[in-house]
């Protein structure tokens, strides 16, 4: 048996995240490490009909909203390369900036509905219906204190929080240790002004 060399790709969920997390604010972003191509054709899509306009370039993604804005959207989650349910809940954060009615169908993970209520308490015009989400918008999103039950509830409250008038406070931001090496730095990086607690590091 003979060694070798390989690149481990990026963390798709991850780079999908941040690139929502820039997208709800308006901002733009270039992620090193991770190809266009390795997110699924699906994550791609939606993405796009939300209104991004996603580049490649020298192997990292370039992601910004254009200039219409971020658009409503109808998206059901599925198996690779379908759009990944880990990344549902932030899309539904997304979408509460988007333009008109977005529906979600949860396929792979019915009972994924918990940050649902949160986000209500930011302003959010959103409801469960079943296995379906649905998102109108535009909302004004304001401040809320929240406290998120799993990590990719955390996630999309942190989204909503980005986009939200005022200082928010989500509980549960422990939960990010289970999947995220380094969304919170990286989102300072971005300009994010985030602190967290000794409890909640």
């Amino acid at each position: 048996m003979e060694g070798g060399r390989f690149t481990v790709a990026g963390d798709r969920i991850e780079a999908a995240t941040m690139i929502m997390a820039t997208a709800v604010t308006g901002g733009a972003i270039e992620l090193d490490g991770i190809a266009l191509a390795e997110l699924p054709e699906a994550q791609r899509q939606v993405l796009s009909d939300a209104g991004l306009i996603l580049t490649s370039h020298d192997g990292s993604i370039r992601a910004a909203v254009g200039p219409g804005g971020l658009r409503a959207v109808r998206a059901r989650t599925g198996p690779h390369p379908g759009l990944p349910t880990d990344t549902a809940p932030q899309l539904a954060a997304l979408l509460t900036r988007a333009a008109g009615t977005s529906h979600v169908f949860e396929a792979v993970y019915p009972r994924r509905d918990t940050h649902v209520a949160p986000l209500r308490a930011f302003g959010a015009d959103i409801t469960a219906d079943g296995q379906e989400i649905r998102i109108h918008g535009p909302a004004r999103l304001r401040a809320a204190h929240v406290r998120a039950a799993d990590i990719r509830a955390v996630t999309a409250l942190l989204i909503a929080a980005l986009a939200a008038d005022g200082t928010s406070t989500i509980g549960g931001m422990y939960h990010l240790a289970r999947g995220y090496g380094r969304l919170l730095p990286n989102l300072a990086a971005l300009g994010a002004d985030i602190t967290t607690t000794a409890a909640e590091a």
